[in-house]
């Protein structure tokens, strides 16, 4: 019996490799990354990927680049609890092709809790490269471990910070947005050093943010990080356009085209490169057991107003005005309230805590109005609804600002919370590459008002606007652990990291020490 089954599986994929290409045009597929692809990974180039885990289940991501350019391609996976595949506890095939960019999608059930697991894929006659992911703990633990990061530009620079988290242990990679830049080649970035974006104007159509993502995904450390790793994902601005809303862009011009086509095509691309699950709400939430919930939010496409000018603007404290949308601010309410678990991680675009920076900037605007405090109404609401609810251990983590923080979060506007403590701590992770405040200025320029903006805002207890690298969050059970580590240098291919801060939070407090 165990030969005919042995027989009976040589016969499917002898199948699978016959047919794993069925081609209907003679076009040979070509793009405009090539000349970046390792051959040795072929047709895998863009490695292999996993994400969106839960107790049960998670996404696994490949992308197989065809020979030729109207071929339906046959994919077989394998997932296992061991890397040589000793046991296969799941096999399947699938199909991909030119609609889906050729990317293949599978979300893998039936999985254990709080278990490593590998997996491939095999097409076109090749073997991808092996990836380890990681379900989520449904019980009580010891210790969670997460890498946190945004704003990575290929144009300033290797993603060093990436290929560090790689070699770490961590249960998951929370990345906070701007996974991608939609610049032309030299708008923003270094291209010093040889990496120039492509395709080399504004990206706008499908296929342009198709290519975008196709050459990140060839950076090495990248690879190395999703192949290791399991991804939490959410979209920021430039994963569209820079200052992006639900009805427009800063960066979107008329002459441009259609904004709702350019934004279709930016969710499209998006959804089939990352290893996500595909739903037209992207916010959603992890349960990590009693130990913590993420709560991740879309500050972006989902409901976000139009900004305004000046906080002198009529319609400045305006309650119409929103950054979450009305579905999304009472889900994400009713996240906070009903979470049994110790810490209530908020997966945060841009900055919650108040800001002032009046002086600093030569508009000399007292506030960032692309951050929370640009939207004060629907600000206040949500600091009313935790202070009310007495929701205590709340941690935002706040990408965005290519800039490191640690902010005791007050509640300014709420008379009956002066004088106490905090309602929640803040931690800003900065950039994996984009451009920081010394990009093209000295780091004793860039010191001197960071100390003023620390002069001018008591409650941030640490601000570093010069170093790339990424923020680790360890949670125990009575305390947070954060710590800022940034990478020796972008300009080449490194490894080498220094810690630049750390702090603790005490369970039941929200002060950083």
């Amino acid at each position: 019996m165990k030969i005919r089954n042995l027989l009976c599986y040589s016969i499917a994929l002898i199948v699978i490799a016959a047919c794993s290409s069925k081609k209907t045009s003679n076009k040979k597929f070509s793009e405009a990354v090539a000349p970046l692809y390792e051959s040795s990974l072929k047709p895998f180039y863009h490695g292999v990927a996993s994400g969106d885990p839960l107790q049960d289940r998670v996404i696994i991501w490949t992308r197989v680049t065809p020979e030729d350019s109207a071929a339906t391609i046959q994919v077989r996976w394998d997932i296992a609890s061991d890397e040589n595949f000793s046991t296969i506890l799941k096999s399947d095939s699938v199909t991909t092709d030119a609609t889906k960019d050729y990317t293949v999608k599978v979300d893998v059930d039936g999985l254990q809790p709080a278990h490593h697991y590998y997996y491939r894929f095999h097409a076109l006659g090749q073997t991808s490269p092996t990836g380890r992911t990681r379900t989520l703990s449904s019980d009580a633990v010891d210790s969670l471990r997460f890498a946190i990061v945004s704003c990575s530009n290929w144009e300033f620079g290797y993603f060093n910070p990436y290929s560090i988290i790689a070699d770490k242990e961590v249960d998951a990679v929370i990345h906070l947005g701007d996974y991608i830049y939609e610049y032309a080649t030299g708008v923003y970035g270094d291209t010093t050093i040889g990496r120039k974006n492509l395709p080399a104007h504004e990206i706008v159509s499908l296929n342009d943010y198709r290519t975008r993502y196709s050459q990140y995904h060839l950076d090495e450390g990248l690879r190395k990080l999703r192949m290791r790793h399991p991804l939490i994902t959410i979209w920021d601005d430039h994963e569209v356009a820079n200052n992006v809303y639900t009805e427009g862009a800063q960066n979107h011009q008329p002459e441009e085209g259609d904004f709702n086509a350019r934004k279709a095509a930016a969710r499209q691309a998006y959804y089939e490169w990352m290893p996500i699950r595909e739903s037209d709400k992207l916010y959603r939430s992890f349960s990590f057991g009693k130990l913590a919930d993420l709560i991740m939010l879309d500050e972006r496409l989902e409901g976000r107003t139009a900004p305004v000018d000046s906080v002198s603007a009529p319609d400045f404290e305006s309650d119409k005005r929103s950054m979450l949308g009305v579905e999304q601010l009472q889900w994400f309410e009713r996240s906070m309230k009903d979470s049994k678990a110790t810490w209530k991680v908020i997966g945060n675009q841009v900055l919650f805590s108040d800001l002032n920076i009046s002086g600093l900037y030569k508009n000399d605007m007292p506030k960032n109005l692309d951050a929370w405090d640009g939207y004060p109404s629907e600000k206040k609401r949500i600091e009313q609804y935790i202070v009310e609810n007495k929701i205590e251990d709340i941690l935002f983590v706040t990408g965005d600002t290519h800039a490191s923080w640690a902010i005791e979060t007050f509640a300014e506007g709420l008379a009956n919370t002066k004088g106490k403590q905090a309602l929640a701590v803040e931690l800003g992770t900065t950039s994996v590459s984009s451009g920081n405040g010394n990009e093209g200025k000295p780091d004793d320029s860039v010191k001197v008002k960071e100390q003023k903006l620390l002069k001018q805002n008591p409650h941030i207890k640490y601000l570093n606007n010069r170093d790339h690298g990424y923020l680790l969050l360890t949670l125990y059970p009575q305390k947070a652990k954060a710590e800022w580590f940034y990478a020796e240098t972008l300009r080449s291919i490194s490894k080498k990291e220094i810690l630049g801060k750390s702090f603790s939070i005490a369970q039941g407090k929200h002060i950083l020490q």
